[in-house]
């Protein structure tokens, strides 16, 4: 039976399977069922011949509303966007005193970096690949419990092959939880707060930069956490990294105990019921003292992606090769670089490794580079003489390198505040461009400037406007793609931004020695590239999630 009613399409080609009616709405016509278009029937809050109320996942997330909930997912996730930081940031700060106990050279260090971001690249596609099959909530507990478990050992090893083996395995865990976090985060926030909301969530990263700076000076320079247990030394910075192993596992057990599944996943996966269950304590939690009762409503989803998921995890419970498996897992990056999404990846796939390179290889370096001017100058007016570090103790430490770690990381406030200010009016794609440019500018002035205090000053700056980059880049990356390929690009580009961390570290280990101007001006030439790159991404304000 076929009905046209001016433009109005309602169509009913074969009577409903018993399992097809359970589902209040379908948007797809390929197998007979009823086809339901919400913005050209004129039929509001009735779809399918069903009296139930029909919703789309953004209609749904306005329905739930916005308040307790949101400000507890945002305490959570933030938590564990701050323990990555703690775990990606506390190398830098034990290289002044742990280079003495494993008798490190500059080399060595530089693979020490440059061990966790090699992790990050092995984890970030293979667990956003997994958030995207398996669920995003099940990935972050597992991941962090990774992440912290490892982190934690990495204190007991006497040996550095050991110590850089496990910062490795930790790294792994942390590649899945920082694209995935940010997934799963927005897939709760209604679309006009969805920006304002993950550039607050970004923020958590400088409480985790703080937190590693602040742990570092008051525990590092601390000669009463030096322990002999036969075996080990176990000085004053071993307990630091044990210290700084504390908010993941913290943040997986928060996650296992309080958070439910993205209800965006759960509607993909075609598992209605449990995303009306997320809804409902959403609006449970949100409206509570306000009186309003939970209105009764089904969900729009595509049943051609639902039973494509079904086939997926059917096959996934037989024996498979090694080869079809991985082939599977390559679908994602091939459907990222084709049709429509092909430009934007090329250009995201460019801003990653450009900004990962610049921050990381720099910022990692900070502590190295502050010690090197502890007496004044530049970092890079000293490398006339060879290997300063290997002709000093390294006890008694000195407090004032953590305590200028602690000075920079704090001057990410600024950059923070502005962010979450500006972001829905401005949008992420001018943010990024913009931030990346001025970064570059103070990068090329650290190499010109002679005088400690002048370093320390444009270090500042050049924290608090790469923070405006790193959060606009969050924001811009969560809105470019659809919910099926959105851990999994996501993944992707933090890995390819890994790939350039470690290339940084190890080029900035190699030569901070020999010829500080090569990297330092390096990192100014890629960051600048990144920010005019950035123009050619499309405007996501206030863009629906697909």
């Amino acid at each position: 039976m076929s009905r046209n009613m001016s433009n109005r399409d309602v169509e009913v080609r074969q009577p409903l399977l018993a399992e097809e009616q359970l589902d209040p709405c379908v948007l797809d016509s390929d197998e007979g069922e009823v086809i339901f278009d919400r913005r050209t029937s004129g039929v509001e809050g009735e779809a399918c011949g069903n009296k139930t109320r029909t919703l789309t996942y953004e209609e749904a997330v306005e329905e739930a509303g916005f308040g307790v909930f949101h400000w507890l997912l945002l305490v959570v996730c933030g938590w564990a966007n701050a323990s990555d930081a703690v775990e990606i940031l506390c190398v830098s700060f034990l290289l002044p005193t742990a280079r003495c106990d494993l008798l490190l050279s500059t080399s060595d260090m530089g693979l020490l970096t440059a061990s966790i971001f090699l992790g990050m690249m092995v984890g970030g596609y293979m667990w956003g690949y997994l958030a995207d099959q398996r669920g995003r909530r099940k990935v972050l507990v597992i991941s962090l419990t990774i992440n912290g478990l490892f982190g934690g050992l990495a204190s007991f090893a006497p040996w550095f092959w050991l110590f850089l083996l496990l910062r490795f395995i930790s790294g792994i865990g942390v590649g899945g939880s920082i694209p995935v976090i940010f997934s799963y985060f927005s897939e709760f926030m209604p679309r006009l707060r969805r920006g304002a909301m993950i550039s607050a969530l970004a923020t958590f990263w400088m409480a985790g930069n703080i937190l590693a700076s602040g742990l570092a000076w008051m525990v590092i320079p601390r000669t009463w956490a030096h322990v002999s247990l036969g075996f080990l030394d176990f000085q004053s910075w071993r307990l630091f990294v044990v210290l700084c192993s504390v908010p993941s596992i913290t943040s997986a057990l928060l996650f296992k105990m309080l958070m439910p599944e993205s209800p965006k996943f759960l509607m993909e996966a075609g598992r209605e019921e449990e995303a009306i269950h997320v809804f409902r304590l959403m609006f449970d939690l949100n409206m509570k003292g306000k009186g309003r009762a939970f209105p009764v409503f089904g969900l729009c989803t595509s049943s051609k992606q639902r039973k494509e998921l079904e086939e997926m995890r059917g096959r996934g419970s037989q024996r498979r090769s090694l080869t079809r498996t991985l082939k599977r897992g390559l679908v994602p990056i091939k459907q990222i670089f084709s049709g429509p999404l092909r430009s934007r990846s090329i250009v995201l796939l460019i801003i990653f490794y450009c900004i990962s390179f610049g921050y990381y290889g720099l910022w990692m370096w900070f502590p190295e580079l502050f010690e090197r001017v502890e007496d004044g100058g530049s970092p890079c007016s000293n490398v006339s003489l060879p290997s300063p570090l290997r002709n000093q103790s390294c006890y008694p430490v000195k407090t004032a390198v953590y305590m200028e770690g602690f000075v920079i990381a704090a001057s990410n406030l600024p950059g923070n505040i502005f962010t979450i200010l500006v972001m829905d009016s401005t949008g992420g794609k001018l943010l990024l461009s913009g931030s990346l440019a001025v970064s570059s500018l103070s990068v090329f002035l650290i190499y010109v400037v002679q005088t400690k205090a002048q370093s320390l000053g444009l270090s500042c700056v050049f924290s608090g406007v790469s923070v405006i980059a790193w959060n606009a880049l969050d924001v811009v990356g969560t809105e470019l793609y659809p919910t099926q390929l959105r851990s999994s690009a996501l993944g992707f580009f933090t890995g390819v931004g890994r790939v350039a961390a470690i290339t940084g570290n190890i080029i900035f280990g190699k030569l901070v020695d020999t010829n500080c101007a090569v990297p330092v001006l390096l990192v100014s030439a890629l960051l600048l590239t990144g920010g005019l790159v950035a123009l050619l991404l499309p405007q996501t304000r206030h863009t629906e999630l697909t």
